[in-house]
């Protein structure tokens, strides 16, 4: 169980590790890779689809028309906001089943360079930054994402996400922009909160 004081200690570290890689986001959260070839989905690109609805960027239009819906509603579900503790989000995160979590969730889409190495730290990084202000977003853990991000369909992995939503169809059960929607539902569905306080009667007197 946590005390107030550990559970201060541990959103302090959070935040004071995250602190320069969340203020700068990464320019390229979408590297899309096949076999030798990458396409890059930049930042801003994202920022005005998620805007305005407009879609400026060619690996963005084919990663929206693989997902299996729709570009409404991509846009809508990733830019929801769910209200979150950062507390309770970063417990979870921190836990064994958070790491568990994290690491099922980085199954092809991880950092660029250093690939699953540093998955886990990188989206857990991106989760907890966005959730500071008690909000949580798709569009806001991609804003937060320290370094580029891609997904990887050449062999070594095979392009599929893990979406937390049981029951879905193909494509929707593996698709990036599918699991960018739901992710910050499961986030928020796992956070773990904190005991509410024992309230107890006030204690009367003998006359």
């Amino acid at each position: 169980m946590f005390t107030r004081l550990a559970a201060g200690l541990l959103a302090g570290a959070s935040l004071s590790t995250l602190a320069v890689a969340a203020e700068a986001g990464t320019k390229r959260p979408v590297r899309w890779e096949t076999g030798g070839a990458v396409w890059t989905t930049k930042s801003s690109a994202f920022k005005t689809f998620f805007n305005n609805g407009e879609i400026t960027d060619r690996a963005l239009e084919a990663g929206i028309n693989g997902s299996g819906w729709t570009a409404d509603e991509i846009r809508e579900g990733m830019t929801k906001n769910y209200n979150v503790d950062l507390i309770g989000v970063s417990r979870f995160l921190y836990s064994d089943d958070g790491e568990k979590f994290l690491d099922d969730q980085t199954r092809s889409y991880f950092p660029y360079w250093m690939k699953k190495k540093t998955a886990v730290v990188a989206l857990r990084s991106a989760i907890i930054a966005d959730s500071v202000d008690g909000q949580l977003s798709s569009a806001g853990i991609m804003g937060n994402l320290p370094v580029d991000f891609a997904l990887a369909d050449n062999g070594a992995s095979d392009g599929a996400q893990n979406v937390c939503k049981p029951g879905l169809d193909a494509p929707r059960d593996t698709s990036l922009l599918s699991w960018y929607v739901f992710l910050p539902a499961c986030v928020q569905a796992n956070q773990i909160l904190p005991a509410a306080p024992v309230r107890q009667a006030p204690v009367r007197g003998l006359w």
